[in-house]
C-alpha cells in the first residue's frame, strides 16, 4: 500500500513538473511572479491556453519584419495531455488581417486569458538573437564637420613694445555720466522681457541662405534653435538620434534591427556601456559611451514605406514636433510632440493604422482585462532582454486600439485609430501604477519663469500639456541637479524608486507635477569685476609694493599693439585678445589706482574694439535669416565649415561673443558714456546666444543654453551620432558672467538677474556632470577619477579633447578664462583634489607653454600666495613670458593672486 501511494506521489510530482515548464514559457527573464505565473499556481486551477496557427497577409511595409522566423511551437500542457485539443471557453484575438496577401508567413502564438490580469500573447522563442547590443558611433568619423583640432590659445609669440605708453587721459573729476538706464529693476519674471526687438545693426549684412540646408522643416519665419536636442531630424540623413533623457529617438528610415519606418525608442542601462582603457596612473577610464541603433520599441505605421518624409515643426528651446509623411506635401500620418525629459513618447494618429515594432522582440503582449483610464487601452510587452514596455492608448473617434501581435517584431492594428499612443519603458518599484495614472496626458512644451532677489533664486519650468482633461500632472524625468534642487512641493512629487539611467547625466528620477520649482541659494548677485573671496566678496586692495610691482608689468603688457594682437581671422581668438587688455585696463584703473594710465590705454582699447562693431574685421558677421542668427562669414567666403572653430555653422557662439561682451562691460563700466553707440551691437551678440524672450523675432530662444541640462551645448549645425557637446565648460561660465557684467553696466536688471541664476545653476550642475570630486556620485565610479570630463556629449564622455590628449589640455580647458567667478564653479576642494592627481610632486615642472600659466592662475584658488610667487618670477625674479596664453595677462595673474591672497 505504501509503494503504491509513493508511485502515486511521483507521478503528481512529475506532472506537477511538467505544468511549471510550461507555465515558465510565459514568463520573461527578470520579471518574477508576473500575473501568468501567479495565476497559474493557484490550487485547483490550470491556465487555459490555446496555439494559434495563423496564415497572415502581409502588407510590404512591414513584410521585413514578419521576416524574422521562429521556432516550432513549444510543447503545452492542456488538461487531457500534451498539446491536447483545448477545453473550456477563452477569448481569442482577432487574427485576421484584411489587406491583400502579397506573401505568407506561418507564426504560431500561444493566447492566454488570465480572468483576473487580461489576455497573454505568448510569443516562441525567436531563432535569431534580439538585437539589444546596438553600436558604438566611430570616434570622431567626421572630422571635417565641426571636430576642429587647433588649440584654443594663442600661442604666437607676443611681440614687445617698441615704446611704453605715456598717461596722457586726464579722468573726468566725478568720472563720465552713466546713460538713462532702461531697466534698473528685475521684474518678477527675468524671462519675460526681450533684450531688443531691433533688426541688427544696419553695418550687418544680410543673407537669406546658409551653408547648412535645412532639411524637413515646415516652419518659415521664425528663428530656429541650433544648438538643440532636436538637431539631428534636420541634419545630414535624419537618422541619428535624439536625446530626450532618459530615452533617444531615431528616426529608423526603414534600416537597423527593426526595418521600421517610424520612430525607434531607445534607453540604455549602464550594463550596456563601453568603457576606454583604464589610465596607468589614476586608473579611470579614458571614456564612456552607450551604444546606438538599439530599437527598443518602435512607432509607425502601416502606411509608411519608403516614400516616408520625416519633417519638424514648433521649434522652441525645449521641444519639437516630428511628424512623419507619406509624401512632403501630404499630410502627417503621426506626429511625436518630443520635449525633454518625457515619461512617454507620444504619437498622434489621425486615421492611420499603428504598427508597434521592435528589434529586441518581443516575448509577451499582455492586453489588461480592465482599462487604466476610460478611453484607454492598454498593452505591456515583455521583452526578450528582460525589459518591459507600456503602451497606452487614447482614442478621440472610432474603435480603441486593438493590436494584432505578428510576429516577434510587431503588432499591428486591426484598423485605424485616431486618438494619441504613448510608450514608456517600466522602471519597476511601482511605477507602472503611477504611470498608468499619468497616462493620456503629454507635455507640449515649457515655460521658463524666475527671480532673483540678492542671493536667493528661483526658476521654474512649466510644462505646457494637452490630451484627456484629467487632472494629472505631466509625467517626466528630472536629472540629478534638478533632484537637488526641488522646493519641497516639488520634492514630494517625485515619485520613490522610479529611475532611470540616462545616457551621461547620471539617474533621472520620474516626477508626475505640472511645473517644477528649482531654488538656488547661493545666486552671485553682488559678483563684481573684481577677485572674489568667498564670504568676503570683491577685493580691490593689495599692498602698495605689490602695486608698484604689478603697475610695471602692466605698462609692459597695455603699452602692447591692441589693433594687431586683435586683428584676427578668427572672432573667437580675436575676442580673447580683447578681453586680455581689458582685464589689464580694469586692474590698472580699479586696483592699482592709476587711472591716467588705464583711461589712456582705454582709448586704445575702444580703437581695437570698434574695428568689430563696425563690422570691419577680416572676415565681417553676417545675420543670416535662414536660421535665425549673426555669424562669421568665413565659411561663406572660404567654403571650409570648420573655419573659425565652425561659427558660421554656430559652434561656440557663447565662447567667441563672451569674450567681446566681456570686454564691453569693462568698457561700460570705465566709461558710460561710450555704451549708447555701441550697445546695440553687443546686444546683438547677447540675444544670437541668450536670448529670453520668443518677442524678439530675429533670433531663437536661449540657442547655446539649455535650462533642461543646466549648462550650454557648443554644438552647432553638424550630425552628429553622439548628439550635442561642449568641451570647455569653464568658457561657458565665461558667457554667463559676461552676461552678467554686461546687464548690470547697461541697467539691464533682468539680463543681470538671468547672468546670476545661470552662474548659480552651473555651479551645481558642472559640479555633477563635468567637474568631479571624490564625492561625485553621479558619473561612473569608474570614471570620476579623471577629475574632468574632456568633452561631454549627450551619449559619451570622452577624457580627451579636440586638439591633443596633453593631461594639461584636457583639465586646462576646462580653467580658462581666470575670473572672479571662477572660485564659484570650480570650488576650492575640487581645484585641491585635482591638483594633487595631475600636478602635485613637480609634475607641473612638465608643462610648458601656454598652459603653465593657465594650470598656475588655476592654482590660485587653493594656494594663491605660491601663484603670486611663480607669476612674479620667485627667488630669481623672473618670469618666462612663453608661459602665457595670449590671451592672457601677467597682470590679472598677479593681482588676482594678490587679492586673493591678501599680498
Amino acid at each position: 500500500m505504501a509503494r503504491i501511494s509513493f508511485n502515486r506521489l511521483f507521478l503528481f510530482a512529475w506532472l506537477l513538473t511538467l505544468l511549471q515548464v510550461s507555465i515558465s514559457l510565459a514568463r520573461p527573464p527578470g520579471i518574477r511572479n508576473g500575473p501568468s505565473e501567479v495565476e497559474a499556481r493557484k490550487v485547483n486551477k490550470v491556465t487555459v491556453c490555446k496555439t494559434t496557427t495563423t496564415t497572415k497577409s502581409t502588407p510590404p511595409v512591414v513584410r521585413a519584419a514578419a521576416a524574422k522566423r521562429a521556432k516550432p511551437t513549444p510543447l503545452v500542457w492542456r488538461p487531457g495531455g500534451w498539446n491536447a485539443p483545448l477545453v473550456g471557453k477563452l477569448k481569442v484575438e482577432n487574427t485576421s488581417v484584411t489587406e491583400p496577401i502579397e506573401s505568407t508567413e506561418t507564426v504560431s502564438l500561444i493566447t492566454t486569458v488570465i480572468p483576473s490580469s487580461g489576455t497573454v500573447i505568448i510569443l516562441p522563442t525567436p531563432t535569431e538573437e534580439p538585437t539589444n547590443t546596438g553600436f558604438i558611433p566611430p570616434f570622431r568619423a567626421t572630422s571635417g564637420a565641426g571636430y576642429i583640432t587647433s588649440q584654443p590659445i594663442i600661442t604666437s609669440p607676443i611681440p614687445s613694445p617698441t615704446s611704453l605708453i605715456e598717461p596722457t587721459e586726464t579722468p573726468p573729476p566725478d568720472g563720465p555720466t552713466p546713460p538713462e538706464p532702461t531697466n534698473t529693476m528685475a521684474g518678477p519674471n527675468v524671462f519675460s522681457r526681450p533684450v531688443s526687438t531691433d533688426p541688427p545693426p544696419s553695418q550687418i549684412s544680410r543673407k537669406k541662405d546658409h551653408p547648412a540646408p535645412r532639411i524637413g522643416i515646415t516652419s518659415t519665419g521664425a528663428p530656429i534653435g541650433t544648438n538643440k536636442f532636436y538637431g539631428n531630424f534636420f541634419l545630414g540623413n535624419q537618422t541619428s538620434p535624439a536625446y530626450l533623457h532618459p530615452y533617444s529617438i531615431s528616426w529608423a528610415r526603414g534600416q537597423g534591427a527593426s526595418g521600421t519606418w517610424g520612430l525607434a525608442i531607445s534607453h540604455v542601462e549602464p550594463f550596456q556601456r563601453v568603457y576606454g582603457k583604464p589610465d596607468a596612473t589614476t586608473g579611470a577610464a579614458s571614456y564612456f559611451i552607450n551604444p546606438v541603433g538599439i530599437h527598443s520599441v518602435c512607432i509607425s505605421a502601416n502606411e509608411l514605406g519608403p516614400g516616408t518624409v520625416l519633417t519638424t515643426e514648433n521649434h522652441t528651446d525645449s521641444s519639437v514636433q516630428v511628424s512623419l509623411r507619406q509624401a512632403a506635401q501630404g499630410p502627417a500620418v503621426i506626429q511625436f510632440p518630443l520635449v525633454q525629459g518625457s515619461a512617454f513618447i507620444t504619437a498622434i494618429f489621425n486615421g492611420g493604422q499603428p504598427l508597434i515594432q521592435t528589434g529586441i522582440y518581443f516575448k509577451t503582449v499582455t492586453r489588461p482585462t480592465r482599462d487604466v483610464k476610460s478611453g484607454v487601452t492598454k498593452y505591456k510587452l515583455h521583452m526578450e532582454d528582460g525589459n518591459v514596455w507600456l503602451v497606452y492608448a487614447y482614442h478621440t473617434r472610432g474603435d480603441g486600439l486593438n493590436l494584432q501581435v505578428v510576429n516577434n517584431g510587431l503588432a499591428m492594428s486591426t484598423g485605424p485609430f485616431y486618438g494619441i499612443l504613448q510608450i514608456a519603458k517600466d522602471p519597476g518599484n511601482g511605477a507602472e501604477q503611477v504611470l498608468d495614472q499619468a497616462c493620456g496626458v503629454y507635455p507640449t512644451g515649457v515655460t521658463l519663469e524666475g527671480k532673483v532677489n540678492g542671493q536667493l533664486g528661483e526658476y521654474k519650468m512649466k510644462f505646457g500639456k494637452s490630451g484627456m482633461a484629467y487632472a494629472t500632472g505631466v509625467a517626466m524625468y528630472a536629472l540629478p541637479h534638478h533632484l537637488s534642487s526641488f522646493d519641497n512641493t516639488t520634492r514630494g512629487k517625485v515619485v520613490q524608486g522610479a529611475r532611470l539611467n540616462t545616457t551621461t547625466k547620471g539617474v533621472a528620477n520620474l516626477v508626475v507635477a505640472d511645473e517644477w520649482r528649482m531654488l538656488e541659494e547661493d545666486v552671485p548677485s553682488a559678483l563684481g569685476f573684481l577677485p572674489w573671496v568667498d564670504g568676503v566678496g570683491s577685493v580691490s586692495e593689495i599692498s602698495a609694493e605689490v602695486k608698484e610691482y604689478v603697475r610695471n608689468v602692466a605698462i609692459q603688457e597695455v603699452s602692447q599693439d591692441m589693433l594687431q594682437q586683435s586683428d584676427q581671422n578668427s572672432m573667437y581668438f580675436s575676442g580673447k585678445a580683447l578681453a586680455k587688455f581689458a582685464g589689464i585696463i580694469l586692474a590698472l584703473h580699479d586696483i592699482i589706482g592709476d587711472e591716467a594710465l588705464a583711461f589712456t590705454a582705454l582709448n586704445q582699447l575702444k580703437l581695437a574694439f570698434a574695428r568689430f562693431a563696425e563690422n570691419q574685421q577680416q572676415f565681417p558677421l553676417v545675420y543670416e535669416s535662414g536660421w535665425g542668427g549673426v555669424v562669421s562669414s568665413a565659411t561663406y567666403v572660404t567654403g571650409n565649415s570648420g573655419a573659425d572653430f565652425g561659427n558660421s555653422y554656430y559652434n561656440d557662439h557663447h565662447f567667441h561673443y563672451g569674450y567681446f561682451i566681456y570686454t564691453a562691460a569693462v568698457i561700460g563700466h570705465l566709461d558710460p558714456s561710450w555704451i549708447p553707440e555701441n550697445k546695440p551691437w553687443v546686444n546683438m551678440l547677447v540675444r544670437d546666444i541668450a536670448n529670453p524672450s520668443t518677442q524678439d523675432q530675429y533670433f531663437p530662444v536661449w540657442r547655446c543654453f539649455d535650462w533642461y541640462h543646466g549648462h550650454s551645448w557648443a554644438h552647432g549645425l553638424f550630425d552628429t551620432l553622439d548628439g550635442k557637446d561642449q568641451e570647455s565648460s569653464s568658457e561657458d561660465t565665461m558667457a554667463s558672467y559676461a552676461l552678467k557684467m554686461w546687464g548690470d553696466v547697461v541697467g539691464d536688471a533682468d539680463l543681470a538677474a538671468r547672468g546670476s541664476l545661470m552662474l548659480a545653476v552651473q555651479a551645481r550642475s558642472l559640479n555633477a556632470y563635468y567637474l568631479y570630486s571624490s564625492t561625485n556620485d553621479v558619473q561612473p565610479a569608474n570614471f570620476i577619477g579623471n577629475k574632468v570630463a574632456g568633452i561631454l556629449f549627450e551619449n559619451k564622455v570622452d577624457h580627451t579633447t579636440y586638439f591633443g590628449s596633453n593631461i594639461e589640455y584636457i583639465q586646462g580647458i576646462h580653467m580658462l578664462p581666470l575670473l572672479p567667478h571662477t572660485p564659484l564653479i570650480r570650488k576650492p576642494e575640487f581645484v585641491r583634489e585635482e591638483w594633487e592627481v595631475y600636478f602635485s610632486g613637480g609634475k607641473i615642472e612638465s608643462v610648458t607653454g601656454g598652459w603653465r600659466g593657465i594650470l598656475m592662475g588655476n592654482y590660485a584658488t587653493i594656494d594663491p600666495r605660491g601663484a603670486f610667487e611663480f607669476f612674479s618670477g620667485g627667488e630669481e625674479g623672473e618670469f618666462d613670458p612663453g608661459w602665457l596664453d595670449g590671451g592672457a595677462s601677467l597682470t590679472w595673474y598677479l593681482v588676482y593672486s594678490a587679492a586673493l591672497g591678501g599680498l
